[in-house]
């Protein structure tokens, strides 16, 4: 067999030789930004409609962060370096509940911030009291700070934390309910619930929105 022949053979086998392809799937959702929704009067501190501001205060607190007035960004907000080295952005809308976008969308445009990488926190009446529950995306669920910052952004494509407040047991309203102040009862379970809040944050910087989905979407505080 001549040098040509077996060069013609080499090429004709190299047709059939597959080669594995990497898989770019694999590719986690690293908060950048976590925003915190509530109303910012006094009158509403501690309220279950702002456990999201609660929700950002605890990780300034543990992170020793220093949420300050930003008047560009419409909010109180902090720029710093996470558990893992990660570098953070903090937010609290000044804005009322109903324009949150508004503080979001300002914050997201100045630093050029995928909203993919916007991690919102929440209040959530659908669950109950003492559970969480992390979405990579998701309707506003008739949450209006929600449909402001999906509206603001463009998209519903980015993830969510939301803890639960609980429903109201009748004798109230709803709006009573969501703005009224947890039950002393309650307190406990609130302040567990915030803390575990900030762990799966955490592990959501180093492995990984999924990975804080799998680990605490089944989380439970209890009486």
């Amino acid at each position: 067999m001549s040098n040509e022949q077996c060069k013609l053979l080499v090429v004709h086998y190299s047709l059939f030789i597959t080669f594995p392809v990497i898989s770019d799937s694999t590719t986690l959702v690293i908060p950048e930004l976590i925003v915190g929704l509530g109303n910012p009067e006094p009158k509403y501190d501690k309220t279950r409609h702002n456990i999201g501001f609660d929700a950002v205060d605890e990780l300034a607190k543990i992170w020793q962060m220093s949420l300050k007035a930003n008047n560009r960004f419409q909010g109180l907000f902090a720029e710093g370096v996470a558990p893992g080295g990660k570098k953070i952005r903090l937010l609290k809308p000044l804005t009322y509940m109903n324009r949150s976008g508004q503080s979001v969308r300002a914050v997201t445009d100045w630093y050029k911030i995928d909203p993919k990488s916007v991690l919102v926190i929440y209040d959530d009446m659908d669950l109950p009291t003492g559970r969480l529950r992390i979405r990579l995306s998701g309707s506003a669920g008739g949450h209006n700070g929600m449909k402001s910052i999906i509206s603001h952004l463009g998209n519903q494509d980015f993830p969510r934390l939301r803890i639960g407040i609980g429903k109201s047991d009748g004798k109230k309203e709803t709006i009573s309910h969501v703005l009224g102040k947890f039950a002393p009862q309650e307190t406990k379970i609130i302040e567990e619930i915030l803390y575990a809040s900030v762990k799966a944050i955490e592990l959501s910087l180093k492995e990984g929105i999924e990975q804080s989905m799998n680990r605490y979407n089944s989380f439970s505080v209890s009486n």
